[in-house]
């Protein structure tokens, strides 16, 4: 066994990272998913390239229930509708990356 860090887990990076960027790695390392920032950062890896593709999370605010109502923006207009028929699946994805109910509300800004 060598004295040199693992390199699957710890990447040395060019620039400076912030505190959330680094504990997001962290937390992804060690499995926990606790915040609404972790869910912004891993968006395309959550929702995967058919969803992550045509809209991005503009809005999360956080209820007193501990659920998010999340607000989504197209890239284009014209995806409103189709992701306001994927709303569901969207909401089960977040849901399974949580591993509880924390989406309340999905809404979609244009």
């Amino acid at each position: 066994m060598s004295n040199q860090p693992n390199k699957k887990f710890f990447t040395r990076t060019a620039h400076p990272q912030t505190i959330a960027g680094a504990m997001g790695g962290l937390m992804r390392i060690f499995g926990v998913r606790a915040s609404d920032a972790d869910l912004v950062a891993r968006w395309p890896e959550i929702m995967g390239p058919d969803i992550s593709g045509i809209a991005k999370i503009a809005a999360i605010k956080k209820m007193r229930d501990d659920r998010f109502n999340i607000t989504l923006r197209p890239t284009n207009p014209a995806f409103t509708l189709q992701l306001s028929y994927m709303s569901d699946e969207i909401k089960n994805k977040i849901n399974k990356y949580f591993g509880r109910d924390a989406v309340a509300k999905i809404s979609f800004r244009k």
